[in-house]
């Protein structure tokens, strides 16, 4: 198994390294249009803050985040609202894989099925009781008190 081939997204780094960032000047450190800066801001795939003047402002994270949706956009063929999905689910893979690793498990999470319970399909039907109907089951055949069932054929004549 190869391992995953990641494309390369450019990225200038921020001139303070600590503090928040305006809309701006992430736009400006991740080669983005403020526009769709605002867009992933709307789409829930990037967190923002919004001051009361209305500016958006971002962790020093934002620009390592906003890479990482631009590198999945570009290596999966879906729209943006569909990658805040992607990017939840990686997320919370992630997430379980972490608490997994912390816990120190190293078997799987469900045991196959069969192993440790029977399966309730699995039990025998006791065939001295008769089966309880409602109508009988149209089978072609005669019914036992004489009368015959209508077969598919005889119910819908441009079967034929």
């Amino acid at each position: 198994m190869t391992a995953p081939q990641y494309l390369p997204v450019q990225y200038r780094t921020s001139r303070r390294a600590h503090g928040p960032l305006a809309q701006e000047e992430l736009a400006r450190d991740a080669g983005l249009h403020p526009e769709l800066v605002r867009r992933f801001v709307a789409l829930g795939l990037v967190p923002a803050v919004r001051d009361v003047d209305g500016t958006l402002w971002f962790s020093a994270s934002a620009v390592a985040e906003v890479a990482r949706i631009q590198r999945l956009r570009a290596a999966l063929p879906v729209n943006w609202a569909a990658l805040g999905l992607v990017v939840d689910l990686l997320d919370r893979i992630t997430e379980l894989e972490t608490a997994l690793r912390i816990r120190g498990r190293t078997e799987p999470v469900r045991t196959p099925t069969g192993t440790d319970r029977p399966d309730p399909t699995d039990q025998p039907i006791p065939t001295d009781q008769p089966i309880p109907t409602g109508e009988p089951i149209p089978t072609g055949e005669p019914d036992p008190t004489g009368e015959r069932s209508a077969t598919n054929q005889e119910r819908s004549p441009e079967w034929t």
